[in-house]
């Protein structure tokens, strides 16, 4: 849930009120911005935990001394905080694949380093098996969301303050048709989001418990709703269905320079820029707005694909970039996934993602579902061909062929490790110095 608001330019004055007609228009216009894929970006959610006992909760007294810490570090990444306390890291725009992963992995270091001086360590898990949810940030922003969120009941709690995501942030795309044009990108990060849901699902449990999901995170964003959290149809222009999709979803607070900010039921962007009430919104109330809808791909100039469970180990995280990177980047690789997941289309019954029977499978069973499992052979065979041609080291080419070995082929998921430990009586911790697949680097 990125705290970060559009820079883009100022065709209005932030200040002054806004039209409907304005608002479509800017929507339109700063949400795909199209040319040839040049650049490539990743935003990783991390739970901090205690390094030797992670079923232990972390003082908000520790994570406030340990923020401090990281806030002051000369990172080339931003470090954000999550509501939760959960820590964030968004890679800057990336020419290529392995500069991604280069920047991010150094960056990563640094803060673990600083983590296991404090005895806490960063885990990947899509949502947190030991904690009930609880607030670490409390500012307006989040009191508004929290009060917002609630009224659908309390997946959006869950969602704030105990879940992390690997997203990755790929180009638009050519304004051309083909391939790596924007409208087919658009298509395929939503026909292709099921697969990536199965395929590295990371969150089966709730107080140490199974919820029956293999990607409980994404259950949560489903009971959200699909107002807050849901994408727009699939079959319009993909600038006419966003801008119409923003105008007509629910505004989450009205901002106020002091006292709490009001938090309207029902109302919608688009009747407030008719009503004016409370007060006229503004381009700044735009920009906002922007930043509270969840789609699981969000156009923000590039897209955001946001469908990710945060993986296991220090280097896990590098499989779903690197896959993902693959399939939209590389003309050939896209082609074949864009064949790929055409057929599984049909199961989504025309409904917009992730309110749709393939979203729901993919999240509620992984890679046991066939058809999705045969779509991700397909993929990662597509993406192993591809990565030499985007200049992947073989350790990420070998860390993708192990993942697929140990998981795709089996049909199985992370959520399945996470089930089996549970079986087993104790759940996997964090440990410094390893990767997802047992190797020190899978960098080089």
């Amino acid at each position: 849930m990125s705290d970060s608001q559009s820079d883009d330019g100022d065709c209005t004055n932030r200040r002054t009120a806004v039209t409907e007609a304005e608002v479509e228009a800017l929507v339109r216009g700063i949400c795909f911005k199209t040319g040839p894929p040049r650049s490539l970006g990743v935003e990783l959610e991390w739970l901090i935990h205690e390094l030797r006992t992670p079923q232990l909760p972390v003082t908000p007294e520790r994570l406030e001394a340990v923020y401090a810490v990281l806030r002051a570090l000369p990172l080339r990444s931003p470090l954000t905080v999550e509501p939760g306390g959960q820590l964030e890291l968004s890679s800057p725009p990336a020419a290529s694949l392995m500069e991604c992963i280069d920047t991010v992995s150094a960056d990563l270091d640094t803060v673990r380093g600083v983590l296991a001086e404090q005895g806490l360590g960063l885990v990947g898990i899509g949502h947190d098996p030991w904690h009930t949810p609880r607030r670490f940030l409390h500012e307006p922003r989040y009191d508004a969301m929290e009060a917002c969120l609630d009224r659908t009941g309390p997946a959006g709690r869950h969602m704030m303050c105990a879940s992390a995501s690997v997203q990755v942030c790929v180009d638009a795309g050519h304004e051309e048709p083909g391939p790596l044009g924007h409208a087919r990108r658009w298509w395929l990060a939503h026909q292709l989001g099921p697969v990536l849901v199965a395929a590295f699902a990371n969150s089966p449990l709730i107080g140490r418990e199974p919820t029956g999901w293999r990607s409980t995170r994404q259950l949560l964003w489903l009971e959200i709703g699909a107002g807050r959290a849901g994408a727009p149809p699939l079959d319009a222009e993909p600038r006419t269905a966003w801008a119409r999709h923003v105008l007509d979803s629910p505004v989450m607070c009205v901002r106020r320079d002091s006292g709490p900010w009001e938090v309207p039921e029902g109302l919608t962007f688009r009747e407030w820029t008719r009503s004016r009430s409370p007060r006229p919104p503004t381009r700044t109330d735009l920009d906002y707005h922007l930043t509270t809808l969840f789609p699981p791909v969000r156009p923000r100039g590039h897209l955001e694909l946001r469908m990710i469970d945060a993986q296991p180990g220090d280097d896990g995280w590098i499989v779903p970039l690197a896959v993902t990177a693959a399939l939209f980047d590389d003309p050939e690789a896209a082609e074949t996934a864009y064949r790929t997941v055409k057929p599984l289309a049909e199961r989504t019954l025309g409904l917009p993602a992730p309110h749709n029977p393939l979203w729901t499978d993919a999240a509620r069973r992984g890679l046991a579902d066939p058809e999705l499992c045969e779509a991700a052979a397909v993929c990662f065979a597509a993406a192993l061909e591809a990565l030499p041609r985007l200049g992947a080291t073989t350790g990420v080419i070998e860390a993708v062929a192990a993942y697929r070995d140990r998981h795709v082929a089996r049909g199985r998921c992370p959520a399945d490790d996470l089930l089996d430990h549970l079986r087993g009586s104790e759940l996997p911790s964090s440990r410094p110095g390893r990767t997802a697949h047992g190797r020190k680097d899978i960098r080089t």
